[in-house]
């Protein structure tokens, strides 16, 4: 992958197709290939050009020491779509990307034709909040407890129940969860930058077409959470996909191609 120079820090991004550019915000502690087996098909052959980058903290992208104020990194995707792009991108996030995404239209516009958020939120309640502090302290201490374990309680957060209820889903996910690890100071880094603040009224000043996407059985960023984004927007749509946690862009992902499709043809 190549890199490019970004508000400090070295970025590792792909670039492929032509067409009406869209760039793609992983969530945290996940790399740039998390959109590789179903959105980034679906959207070259939609006509596309897409950006796929690793956000800070994600090797090969750097890892600086933090903290990552939530600010940093939507610098960060302002500066790359300033280098690699030059001008306004459609944005389409997932959890930490989708705050990235909603924050971009906020502070950049310029650089913002529309919005996808999935799986998102504007602020942490209480348990959300210890739920992001468990999970950064999780993968900083990576030598604590087996590979298994840590890929066991990562998908009682990350996928459905039907999922987990699947045993061929459940065994394929585990078997990649255990063999691929997230770890590090890095990825800790990112759960923490999205505890923000309530940020409901800042977003209240956003312009641009926004789609929220939910997932019905989404623990980390609940229904709930993702139609007070909606609301605050002006003018956002929102959109509940059923039967997903919080990775339903991976678990239903030929529902979620269909609204990104669908949103994408018309902003």
């Amino acid at each position: 992958m190549p890199t490019i120079r970004s508000n400090g820090v070295e970025l590792s991004y792909t670039d492929t197709g032509s067409g009406p550019p869209v760039l793609l915000v992983s969530p945290a502690a996940s790399k740039a290939g998390i959109w590789d087996l179903h959105q980034v098909p679906a959207l070259l052959a939609a006509g596309h050009r897409v950006i796929t980058f690793d956000n800070r903290g994600t090797a090969p992208s750097s890892c600086p020491p933090g903290p990552y104020p939530l600010a940093e990194l939507v610098a960060d995707a302002a500066g790359l779509i300033r280098a690699v792009v030059g001008g306004p991108v459609r944005v389409v996030g997932a959890s930490l990307g989708a705050m990235i995404g909603q924050e971009l239209a906020l502070a950049c516009p310029e650089l913002v034709a529309s919005a996808v958020l999935l799986g998102t939120r504007a602020r942490a309640d209480y348990f959300r909040a210890a739920m992001t502090r468990a999970s950064a302290d999780r993968v900083r201490r990576a030598d604590t407890g087996s590979a298994e374990h840590a890929a066991v309680a990562m998908m009682c957060q990350l996928f459905s129940p039907r999922t987990l209820a699947d045993d061929r889903a459940a065994a394929d996910w585990l078997d990649v969860l255990t063999a691929f690890p997230t770890t590090g100071e890095g990825p800790a880094l990112q759960y923490e930058a999205t505890l923000a603040g309530d940020r409901r009224e800042a977003l209240g000043e956003v312009r641009r077409p926004v789609l929220v996407v939910a997932f019905s059985d989404d623990l980390v960023m609940p229904p709930a959470l993702g139609k007070e984004v909606a609301d605050a927007i002006p003018g956002a749509k929102y959109a509940e996909v059923p039967g997903c946690g919080h990775f339903g862009f991976m678990e239903r992902p030929q529902v979620v191609n269909r609204i990104l499709a669908d949103f994408l043809s018309r902003t």
